[in-house]
């Protein structure tokens, strides 16, 4: 009789334990280059990373300007014209850096513009992966794409086309 319980307790634990081990992979490389309004959105981050840049290059390349006429001039300049001069390539530069910073920085446009054009499309996403998790009881989801640890994984575990097809996009 105690066999009995004991062998029953066993395998109830292992089924237990089994459905603990429910797990999927989906690629979000491959998901997000399947939804058209991600690459219209990386295209438009692109066309104002594009134009922002040269902008700060611009403003760049007129300090170097200043300076290399400046370093031509200075033999003829007296200290008070080489100090107005000084104080004129600095503050480009200054420039330059803030210019830099506002569209570039941690809190810049260009991250401002991101978060505005791509977070309502990642959080499709992340609820299209839940909704799949959770029908089919998953219980841990792994980006295939981020993840360099992942050496091989059967190609039926890849959730990445039932994402997509919750996302109204069929492959």
């Amino acid at each position: 009789m105690k066999k009995t319980i004991l062998i029953a307790l066993a395998v109830i634990a292992g089924c237990v334990a089994a459905s603990a081990q429910k797990f999927a992979l989906v690629d979000m490389e491959y998901v997000l280059s399947n939804i058209p309004d991600y690459e219209v959105a990386n295209n438009q981050l692109e066309q104002l990373s594009q134009r922002w840049q040269k902008e700060v290059e611009n403003v760049s390349r007129e300090a170097e300007t200043m300076y290399n006429n400046y370093k031509s001039q200075m033999p003829f300049l007296t200290d008070e014209q080489k100090k107005k001069s000084e104080e004129q390539i600095v503050a480009k530069e200054k420039q330059a850096t803030e210019l830099r910073n506002k569209y570039f920085g941690p809190d810049g446009e260009m991250y401002k513009k991101r978060q505005t054009l791509m977070k309502p499309i990642q959080e499709e996403v992340y609820n299209a992966v839940k909704k799949v998790s959770e029908e089919r009881g998953y219980m841990c989801i792994f980006d295939r794409a981020s993840s360099a640890d992942i050496i091989f994984a059967s190609p039926r575990i890849d959730i990445s086309n039932e994402v997509l097809a919750k996302l109204g996009f069929s492959k």
